[in-house]
């Protein structure tokens, strides 16, 4: 008996080649490797070209859900694919920790340092310095010239604020921000009323608030701050006019520089600031002293002086009785006029300074 022949079918020879199992686990392995690849370039390489040049600045809001995020980088060319930064988030567990703030992200950020920075809050920081002696008018100029804050705030009262360093957020009000330098200002004062040398003239820490913007403004050398208080404390105590000279300025114009030496007549205006006429403490301080200045106030230098006077060398010389203050005067004049003459001789070479 003949036996019928049975042609061998594909799926029949493939059971018999051993090497077709180690081809797919090959193509397998390849594949795996590709998408690994891939995944790792996606992650790791370099992202998109910003948009704005070096950087891109992204305003993430607070509560922003992630799908919304993906979607704010992705509009402001931070990331290429809105769906891989949702993926990677997800993957990494990083979705419920990414911060709001404001971001710089730098051209060609990868997507694992975009997420570094959202999951650590390596927001933009802003700064608002307030020098020290600085008016309020002159405070709020650099406040309303923030262009990350918003709103508009009224004029803070003289002295209330504590010049400082402060550090805000985009779309911070200016009210709240000032409103966080006058709290600090309160405390700290607060503190120094408490802990104040004892005997001062002061019926209310507002007055050592007021003494304190007049030494503010008398000098910029923090080492003379205690003892040019204590000349006016001196003062204070035995009746005598302060006879401060920026108290006159402020009188006339809020304090802005005059352009000018004092003249006999502003010396002599009758505005309620002017201590050579008027005794005691001006009705409000004439600027917002810093930290040193308050220090000084609440805690002078001891001794007895009643006056001081420029020096010449950016200091003062200071004296107890009125016959050493006449001959501190008269050696600040020589200096001055030494000056004067030097600077017409360097302009009028060989001359008489006449042109």
């Amino acid at each position: 008996m003949r036996r019928r022949f049975r042609p061998r079918t594909w799926r029949a020879s493939r059971r018999r080649d051993p090497s077709s199992g180690a081809r797919l686990a090959l193509i397998a392995g390849i594949l795996a490797v590709i998408v690994a690849g891939l995944a790792a370039w996606f992650y790791w390489g370099p992202g998109p070209t910003a948009r704005g040049g070096t950087s891109t600045t992204v305003v993430l809001a607070p509560r922003q859900g992630l799908v919304s995020i993906a979607s704010v980088l992705q509009r402001a060319g931070v990331v290429s694919h809105g769906a891989l930064f949702i993926a990677a988030a997800e993957l990494e567990g990083a979705a419920p920790r990414l911060k709001a703030g404001e971001y710089a992200f730098p051209s060609r950020l990868s997507l694992a340092s975009v997420l570094a920075k959202l999951r650590t809050g390596a927001v933009v920081r802003h700064f608002v310095t307030i020098p020290e002696g600085f008016t309020s008018r002159a405070a709020l100029g650099v406040i309303d010239a923030a262009p990350y804050l918003e709103g508009v705030a009224p004029l803070p009262p003289e002295g209330s604020l504590l010049p400082e360093t402060y550090e805000a957020q985009r779309g911070e009000s200016r009210r709240d921000l000032i409103d966080r330098m006058r709290a600090a200002r309160t405390d700290l004062v607060r503190q120094l009323w408490r802990d104040r040398a004892p005997g001062l003239p002061y019926e209310t820490p507002e007055q050592g608030v007021i003494l304190a913007s007049i030494v503010e403004k008398e000098t910029a050398k923090a080492d003379e701050r205690p003892r040019i208080a204590a000349v006016f404390i001196n003062r204070l105590k035995r009746g005598l006019r302060l006879e401060s000279d920026p108290t006159i300025i402020y009188g006339l114009n809020g304090g802005a520089p005059l352009g000018h030496g004092l003249r006999r007549s502003e010396l002599a205006s009758g505005t309620r600031y002017n201590t050579y006429r008027y005794w005691g403490l001006t009705p409000t301080p004439i600027a917002n002293p810093g930290r040193a200045a308050l220090m000084a106030a609440f805690h002078p230098a001891p001794g007895d002086d009643l006056y001081f006077v420029a020096d010449g060398t950016g200091g003062h010389a200071f004296s107890a009785t009125y016959e050493d203050h006449r001959r501190n005067v008269a050696r600040w004049r020589a200096i001055e006029e030494a000056r004067l003459h030097a600077a017409i001789s360097a302009q009028y070479p060989g001359g008489t300074g006449v042109p």
